[in-house]
């Protein structure tokens, strides 16, 4: 006996890709997911392709993910889909301690991230 089938989470014509354990803190991941929310695939791609921030280069593998899931699992047309969410999320902090002057100790926190993208299915206004 299996267990019973969960019901989709997401409407018929979406489809996410989840990235964990992005080691950037959330507010600098943020500034980038930003730039693309709710544009269309092919313009995100092509600005996450000329940026400059280093983080941009995993958010583009994470929306190339999302659009590889909507193709191949959800049978969604790629030339019609819209990044419909783009959030950021807290993860791992890793605590570090540096030595300072006089015995004192000096706080170092290395902050992960967690990505999620969710592209739609858009019908085009004709």
């Amino acid at each position: 006996m299996s267990k019973k089938s969960r019901k989709r989470a997401l409407a018929d014509n979406e489809a996410k890709a989840v990235t964990r354990l992005i080691r950037i803190s959330p507010n600098k991941l943020n500034i980038v997911a930003s730039g693309i929310r709710g544009s269309k695939v092919e313009k995100a791609l092509a600005d996450l392709e000329f940026s400059h921030k280093r983080i941009a280069k995993d958010v583009k593998k994470t929306l190339e993910t999302a659009i590889a899931n909507a193709e191949n699992n959800h049978g969604l047309d790629i030339n019609a889909l819209v990044v419909a969410e783009a959030y950021v999320g807290k993860n791992l902090v890793m605590k570090r301690w540096q030595p300072r002057a006089r015995g004192r100790v000096g706080k170092i926190e290395k902050f992960f991230s967690q990505l999620t993208i969710i592209v739609r299915e858009v019908e085009e206004a004709a």
